[in-house]
């Protein structure tokens, strides 16, 4: 990781045949993701996602976040969390820890917010964790925005995704929230059995012409474990037979499909990145809510701790 925009850079993995490889796309040095516009590896915010036009009401005073989209901001608008350095303290095993003081006023948010992201790894598992504290009332989410292709290179079409979700975010043109969650039977979007990524890419649903393939919200079904996660997703690229699953305590977890990646990102190898290349699993709440009362509220006030812990663990099946 570095501590610019507090990035995942690199995660190594074997095959089941015991090849190891690195399945996060990453860049070749500091100086590119200072440039990166694809948020790679970036812990987000304050606000993961959109909010629409960049404004909200909170506590009956208006706010507005400089438009980083035509008709957003998109994961905190622009020299956001993604674009600054982080403190990083020293690694405690094999875990770090970075921090941040957010100031009043940060591209128009409220109150001064002392942030920390950890990253720990435990055996196959990668562990992350946000914490937020503010002196004023404020919105966050945040999440971590990687980008994974399990066969360490080429094309994610053939990764098979399954989402523990009965519903779904549809979004309008500008991929904002536009209604309540629907039902994904029926639908393009019901992932709730394995699913070839690339199977109904080009099947011309509103919703993948809107976003231009999947980059919308799904909600978590069940009930947390004893651990306070949910079952959020499992992908498996069945070439190497590399698996990605995520649990985590938010409501929600963003599919996208890499559909923004036109060529122009060169990647480490000297690769460019286009659509198809990786997919992103971003646990977070929900876009836009603090423009939408019936989402769960992102509201945070003094005294209160916001938390989000998300476990990815990388295997193999035969």
């Amino acid at each position: 990781m570095i501590a610019h925009g507090a990035r995942i850079v690199a995660v190594r993995t074997p095959d089941r045949d015991g090849r190891w490889a690195d399945v996060a796309l990453g860049l070749a040095d500091e100086d590119a993701y200072r440039r990166d516009g694809a948020y790679l590896g970036a812990c987000v915010g304050r606000y993961a996602n959109r909010i629409a036009g960049g404004t909200f009401t909170l506590d009956g005073r208006e706010h507005r976040i400089p438009l980083n989209e035509p008709a957003a901001a998109l994961h905190g608008g622009p020299v956001a969390f993604d674009a600054v350095p982080w403190n990083r303290a020293d690694p405690r095993d094999a875990s770090v820890t970075l921090r941040r003081t957010s100031p009043d006023g940060e591209n128009g948010f409220p109150g001064t917010v002392e942030v920390a992201v950890t990253y720990a790894v435990d055996g196959a598992e990668l562990r992350i964790e946000h914490e937020a504290r503010t002196d004023a009332p404020t919105v966050i989410n945040m999440t971590n925005h990687a980008y994974w292709n399990l066969g360490g290179a080429g094309t994610v079409e053939d990764h098979e995704v399954q989402l523990a979700a009965s519903h779904f975010l549809p979004v309008d043109e500008h991929l904002i929230p536009s209604g309540p969650p629907a039902a994904v039977a029926g639908t393009p979007f019901d992932l709730r059995a394995p699913v070839r990524i690339g199977a109904r890419l080009r099947e011309g649903h509103p919703q993948l012409r809107a976003a231009r393939g999947y980059d919308h919200t799904y909600v978590i079904d069940g009930e947390p474990g004893t651990d306070g996660l949910r079952h959020a997703a499992r992908v498996l690229e069945p070439r190497t037979g590399r698996t990605l699953e995520v649990r985590t305590d938010q409501p929600g977890v963003q599919f996208y499909t890499g559909n923004m990646l036109d060529g122009s990102l060169v990647l480490r190898d000297g690769t460019t990145a286009r659509q198809g290349d990786a997919f992103c699993l971003e646990p977070q709440a929900f876009p836009d809510s603090p423009n939408r009362p019936d989402f769960p509220s992102t509201v945070l006030r003094p005294g209160d701790v916001y938390r989000s812990r998300s476990v990815l663990r990388f295997g193999t099946t035969g």
